[in-house]
């Protein structure tokens, strides 16, 4: 609920207004989508939800990462608050059409099932590079972590860039490469720390090749 309400503000305080349709159903289906992902992770995943509520600057955690994730939540808000900004007052690039927004939408949407089936696979994903040793951390690579390495950040960036393009902003759309390059610099951090770290995680990356996006990168 808390994440429900900041969103609203950063969407509808920026904009001025309160009719906004686009914004409105975006914010209803992350309502929802929150409530049946809880229910689906809860029952075998009580660890991973209660680890994805911590603080995003943890002990254990590379100082690297604690700057980068900064970097990313500070660049993330930051896009959502421009995008009325933009949609409403600055008007810089001219806007999507149906065809267009509506293929945010569906970023949107399979950013979303791409994380939740990273999370549903994971038990380890935590918020933030660490060893979690008290819970016996391991080696996933089942399920779509048989695609790629980083499959949680790979949905993060459809959800990204589907989201702008979705509320009518093309420079939100431009504006995304600063959260995704932020995103790229952790999935190389948080791969140095476990190769050195966790056990197996060297052999896993010879496996799987791929960190992002399958045949490219």
């Amino acid at each position: 609920m808390i994440q429900m309400t900041i969103w609203a503000g950063l969407l509808f305080l920026p904009a001025g207004t309160f009719d906004w349709w686009r914004a409105w159903l975006l914010i209803g289906i992350m309502f929802l989508g929150f409530l049946a992902s809880a229910a689906s992770l809860f029952p075998g995943h009580k660890d991973l939800l209660a680890e994805r509520v911590k603080s995003p600057l943890q002990k254990g955690q590379p100082l690297a990462d604690k700057i980068v994730l900064t970097l990313l939540l500070i660049s993330f808000y930051g896009l959502i608050a421009f995008i009325p900004m933009d949609v409403f007052r600055f008007h810089l690039m001219a806007g999507p059409g149906i065809l267009a927004s509506s293929l945010g939408l569906v970023l949107f949407l399979s950013g979303w099932r791409i994380a939740f089936l990273a999370l549903r696979e994971n038990a380890f994903a935590s918020p933030v590079v660490k060893l979690q040793e008290e819970r016996v951390q391991k080696v996933i690579d089942t399920g779509v972590y048989g695609v790629v390495r980083h499959p949680l950040y790979a949905g993060g960036i459809l959800f990204i860039v589907g989201i702008p393009l979705w509320l009518g902003s093309y420079a939100g759309v431009a504006l995304s490469v600063v959260p995704i390059g932020a995103l790229v610099l952790r999935v190389i951090i948080e791969e140095r720390f476990l190769r050195r770290q966790l056990k197996g995680y060297e052999a896993y990356m010879k496996r799987v090749c791929y960190r992002l996006i399958p045949f490219l990168w």
